[in-house]
Order: C-alpha cells, then sequence, then structure tokens
C-alpha cells in the first residue's frame, strides 16, 4: 500500500489540476470507452442461450483478468512511474465530477430549462418536469454517489493493488452500469456484475460517508448516517448520500420518476430540507473538495511513512 501512495497522491493531483481535457478525449478513446466497447461486443456475443448467468459469471471473470494482467503488464513498464500517474489521474473522476455538479449549478442560474439539460448529463431519472428542489436534488444524490464509484474507490483499490487493482475495478464498475440492471435482457447475463460491484464498493462507500462526516468536522452523526443508509435501494450508495443529506442539513432520495413511472423511495435524512436550490448544490461541490482533501491527506501520510 505505501508503495502506492505517492503514485497516488500525484494523480489525484493531476486529475484535480486537468480533469478530462476535450482537446484529448476528443481524439483519443478515454480507457473507460474502450473498456465499454468490450463490455457490449461480450454482451452481444454471449447474453444468449441457456446459460446466460454462466455467461456472464465467465465473461466478467475474463474482463477482471484481462485487466489485472493489462495492469501488471503496464506496471512493469521502466517509466518510473509515469504510466502509473497519468493512466491513474485518467481514470480518476473528482475534476469531472466537480465541473459536471457545478453546471447543475449554473444551468440553474440561467433557467429552470439549462438545469435540467445539465442534470440530466448525470442521472438516469426523468428530468424532463422536474422543479428546481428535483433537479439539486438528483445533483446532490449524484455527487456523494459518484465522489464514492469514481473517486475514493478507484483510489482504493489502487492504493491497495496498483494499477492492475485499479483497472479491475474501474471494468467492474464498468460492466455494472452497462449490464447490471434488473431487466428481461440483463438480469442473468449481468447478474455476477451487479453482485461483485456491490462487493467491491462495500468499503470505499462507507469509507467516503467517513470521509464527508470527518472533513465536515462531524465526528458525531455516524449513528444517524448507519440508520439512514440502508433506505437507500442500493447497499452501498445510501451511505455517501446520508453523510452528504446530514452535513448539509437536505432531504435526498424520495420519490422520482423512472421511464414516465413515478416510484415512492423514502426520503434519506428525513428531517432535512426539502425546498433545495443554487445554494444546494453549491456547497456540494464545497464537500466534494472537503472530502477529497482529507482522502489525499491520507495518502501523503502513507507516503511519508
Amino acid at each position: 500500500m505505501i508503495e502506492h501512495a505517492w503514485i497516488l497522491l500525484l494523480a489525484l493531483l493531476l486529475d484535480a489540476l486537468f480533469g478530462e481535457p476535450d482537446w484529448l478525449w476528443s481524439r483519443l478513446p478515454h480507457p473507460a470507452v474502450l473498456m465499454g466497447r468490450l463490455i457490449a461486443a461480450l454482451d452481444t456475443g454471449f447474453n444468449k442461450g441457456d446459460n446466460r448467468r454462466l455467461n456472464g459469471v465467465l465473461c466478467i471473470l475474463g474482463l477482471c483478468l484481462a485487466a489485472w494482467g493489462t495492469g501488471k503488464a503496464l506496471s512493469a513498464l521502466p517509466d518510473f512511474g509515469l504510466i502509473e500517474i497519468t493512466l491513474t489521474a485518467i481514470l480518476l473522476a473528482q475534476r469531472s465530477l466537480v465541473d459536471h455538479v457545478r453546471a447543475v449549478a449554473d444551468g440553474l442560474r440561467i433557467s429552470l430549462g439549462n438545469g435540467r439539460a445539465s442534470v440530466a448529463m448525470i442521472v438516469g431519472r426523468d428530468t424532463s418536469t422536474m422543479d428546481e428542489p428535483a433537479v439539486a436534488r438528483a445533483a446532490i444524490e449524484s455527487a456523494a454517489e459518484n465522489l464514492s464509484d469514481g473517486v475514493i474507490a478507484p483510489a482504493f483499490w489502487f492504493l491497495l493493488f496498483g494499477l492492475p487493482g485499479l483497472l479491475v475495478y474501474k471494468v467492474i464498475n464498468t460492466a455494472d452500469s452497462m449490464i447490471g440492471y434488473k431487466t428481461p435482457r440483463h438480469q442473468d447475463f449481468g447478474w455476477a456484475a451487479a453482485r461483485i460491484d456491490d462487493a467491491v464498493n462495500w468499503i470505499p462507500a462507507r469509507l467516503t460517508a467517513g470521509l464527508i462526516a470527518v472533513s465536515h468536522g462531524r465526528f458525531d452523526i455516524w449513528p444517524r448516517i448507519r440508520k439512514d443508509a440502508p433506505l437507500h435501494r442500493s447497499p452501498n450508495a445510501g451511505w455517501p448520500e446520508a453523510a452528504m443529506a446530514v452535513v448539509l442539513d437536505v432531504a435526498l432520495s424520495g420519490p422520482r420518476s423512472y421511464d414516465g413511472q413515478m416510484q415512492d423511495f423514502p426520503y434519506v435524512n428525513s428531517t432535512g430540507k426539502r425546498d433545495l436550490g443554487v445554494s444546494e448544490i453549491d456547497a456540494t461541490v464545497t464537500a466534494l473538495w472537503r472530502a477529497w482533501a482529507g482522502f489525499a491527506a491520507l495518502t501523503l501520510m502513507l507516503s511519508l511513512i
């Protein structure tokens, strides 16, 4: 872990400074896009027949082995860690997440329609009929969940296992986002991807909740987080969401529409403020940077040991 810490620290700083430059990714395919293409090809080729669940298990295991092998090969190159630093920074998403969340606030400052258009870029629910509080709530929830999935979790697995661990995590998380749904097409083939993704995010989700709480000086709220986290339909996303809800004193989750159907989910931190807007999104952006700084400080301490 310690030998990976200084590389991760540099990658965290590189990502925070430069994020996802459009000039680069408009010319080259992003590594996550390449993973997505591979997963899509496997979905097309193997999501058929009577053994879809077994096919899904074998595909996700094959993806993990390929990701591990690629990471080991790249780590062995005599480049003084430059490839590891660069690729790790590319596969972290702090700056990108902050930019997308801030864009929702900037959109709402112009009009509700602009806010809806911006939040539609980061959530999967219906946005066309959202009012301002619903737009803000969706942005805050996405921020909390993606802080865990897109920043803390990949950084955590890099700390433990270096570039191979990071690539394995990213391919699992990408597979879950593409095929890990309980739809008729994917409920069997995507079963393994969803279950493994739950497992690899178990610790990072709770670590993210702790970082959000501690970075706000709220050492007293863990019982509230632990009480509200299970209200979320995800076994992991509820933890950073509950922590964000408490430190901002807002109510998150609650009813929302998917594919034209309103679903009555319970509120997380139900006593918090519900009339949300631009100021709460701005506070969320600050919270994202506070949690990031807390994790960067931990990484710095490890690198100095």
